[in-house]
């Protein structure tokens, strides 16, 4: 028996995710969203342990034993995040993942502030994607009344401007009429209008 058999990364993978990428982008924000809350929890008990050192003198953060995760969004709490999520495009999840982790850093907040700052950053990138659907929505009807009125300026144009000959009469031909022309400078040629 080879030992390729028992290894299946050198066969191709038989079937496509079965997952929409809606359903993708829902899990991958709110997998970063319990990371998230994981180190704010992480990070408040570490605030507590020194603030317990100065306060005290003594370290007695050895003895202390925590819970895994002691803070957890409510259900209905966590059923508006992915709703949210749910209408982010696929193309957002990165940019809002890292809109998400800057905020964090900006603010440090404390664990029952991670889910807020987190429904803040789903609403901007919300907001965000409504803005440019409408800007390609108005470019759109851009496109299409530029299309319509270029094919009446190729209609006019096709109609050919002779600047020296007219059917259409002036006042100032009118007065010009009446004078003889005067005699151009000799650096200048002569234009006449040769009818």
């Amino acid at each position: 028996m080879s030992l390729a058999s028992w290894f299946r990364w050198n066969e191709p993978p038989h079937r496509i995710s079965q997952r929409s990428p809606t359903e993708m982008v829902v899990e991958t924000l709110m997998m970063e969203l319990s990371w998230q809350t994981k180190q704010a929890e992480k990070q408040q008990r570490e605030r507590e342990n020194e603030y317990r050192k100065i306060k005290t003198g003594v370290d007695y953060g050895w003895l202390v034993s925590y819970p895994k995760q002691s803070y957890d969004i409510s259900p209905g709490e966590r059923l508006q995040l992915e709703d949210m999520c749910s209408k982010i495009h696929p193309s957002y999840c990165g940019p809002v993942i890292l809109r998400f982790r800057q905020v964090i850093t900006e603010y440090e907040p404390e664990v029952q502030e991670v889910s807020r700052l987190f429904r803040s950053v789903l609403q901007e990138a919300a907001e965000k994607i409504k803005e440019e659907e409408e800007a390609k929505k108005l470019a759109r009807q851009w496109n299409t009344k530029n299309k319509t009125s270029l094919s009446l300026t190729t209609f006019k144009s096709r109609s050919k401007i002779s600047p020296f000959i007219s059917d259409i009469k002036t006042i100032s031909e009118d007065v010009e009429r009446g004078t003889q022309p005067t005699r151009r400078i000799w650096s200048m040629p002569e234009f006449r209008n040769a009818k």
